[in-house]
């Protein structure tokens, strides 16, 4: 089929699911098909394009790892198409959406899928540079550092913490001068200067003590409770009233073996006056 009648059809098929409202949905859209596929095949290129300038291109819409431009066995000279991949596949689909049917360098180019890509086979007569490209790819190379020893990073750590630390003391500390200046120029000034004061001088302990309605929202560890609390049997959760029986049960039984009463409450002796408790 004619490149050129490809591009057409392509370009149909995504403004077809544009006019769907399939466009972004990878599950029903064409591109699903590619979906473990990073490679992109590019036609129609000039033949003055090399491998950066693919990878200038084509890197709007990722990050390259590999690129094969095809060339002439014997003069070197590029045949006008490559492949090309990419770091994530996501990209492919930009790329094929975005690239297909622009022009470059006064051609018309094709962009589509590669749904298997056939490594080329590896030939001791290519230059060295193709081979590097063909062993390593055209990918950015991690820049490597080494490490300082945990010792030496821990002491890095608590020192940059004391100076931080140091900072913010220093800045409360030339805050608080710059208030009591204030309040020693306007002793009958500004009502909120003399709140900022008092906040900043004055503990929230020693100004409303340990009252519990002056904690202001403020958490606080509760103590977990140790017996089996009864629960509110009109508020509460059908499986907390099961789970209190059952516990109830067991403490029952517990009782019961070691000889102790099993009653939840002792005898109401209290309520008999103790001279009418013999007769």
């Amino acid at each position: 089929m004619n490149p050129i009648t490809n591009i057409k059809n392509q370009n149909r098929m995504n403004e077809r699911e544009l006019s769907l409202g399939y466009a972004g949905d990878l599950k029903k859209s064409w591109h699903q098909t590619y979906k473990d596929s990073a490679w992109i095949y590019i036609g129609g290129l000039s033949y003055a394009l090399s491998e950066g300038d693919v990878i200038a291109v084509f890197s709007q819409y990722g990050e390259v790892m590999n690129v094969n431009l095809i060339r002439d066995k014997d003069t070197g000279k590029s045949k006008g198409f490559a492949f090309l991949c990419y770091k994530d596949q996501r990209s492919t689909v930009l790329a094929v959406d975005n690239f297909n049917g622009i022009t470059l360098h006064k051609r018309m180019i094709r962009v589509d899928h590669v749904e298997e890509y056939k490594v080329p086979k590896y030939k001791e007569d290519a230059d060295e540079e193709t081979k590097r490209l063909w062993e390593e790819g055209c990918a950015p190379k991690p820049i490597m550092r080494e490490a300082d020893p945990m010792e030496v990073q821990e002491k890095r750590i608590k020192k940059a913490k004391e100076f931080m630390l140091d900072i913010g003391e220093k800045k409360l500390a030339k805050k608080i001068r710059k208030l009591e200046k204030k309040a020693a120029r306007d002793p009958d000034g500004d009502w909120k200067n003399k709140a900022k004061l008092i906040d900043k001088v004055v503990a929230e302990d020693d100004l409303y003590g340990e009252n519990k309605h002056f904690d202001f929202g403020k958490k606080k560890e509760v103590e977990e409770v140790k017996h089996n609390p009864r629960p509110d049997f009109e508020k509460a959760d059908w499986r907390d009233i099961e789970i209190w029986k059952v516990i109830r049960e067991r403490e029952k039984a517990e009782k019961a073996a070691k000889g102790e009463s099993t009653e939840a409450w002792g005898p109401e002796e209290h309520y008999v006056s103790k001279r009418y408790q013999g007769r």
